[in-house]
């Protein structure tokens, strides 16, 4: 036969009842350090991932343009130098119109 001491009984309800508000305080605590930490993360004001692959994509793209346009500056640099300047033209005196022969 089985008997029950009042005394174990109290403290295991004592027990129990401390453990669920330990849990309790457990949760709570963990619930103020996410919102602490979203607002934290929030404040930074961090990109998202998306945004990010977008921006790196347009980086990619355009340093791929530059070295294009760096390869074509130096060809045209090489192709300058290669062959002499050519001598300034001469202007032809530009010839009278009807109105201006008129006057004369």
């Amino acid at each position: 036969m089985q008997t029950r001491n009042p005394l174990l009984n109290d403290f295991a309800e004592l027990m129990t009842d401390a453990f669920g508000a330990a849990q309790a305080v457990g949760e709570e605590a963990r619930t103020a350090m996410r919102a602490q930490a979203d607002r934290f993360v929030a404040d930074m004001d961090l990109v998202s991932r998306e945004e990010f692959d977008v921006v790196k994509a347009a980086l990619a793209e355009a340093r791929g343009e530059i070295e294009t346009l760096n390869a074509r500056i130096a060809a045209l640099e090489t192709a300058a130098t290669a062959r002499p300047a050519p001598a300034p033209r001469k202007r032809k005196p530009a010839a009278k119109t009807a109105a201006a022969k008129s006057t004369d």
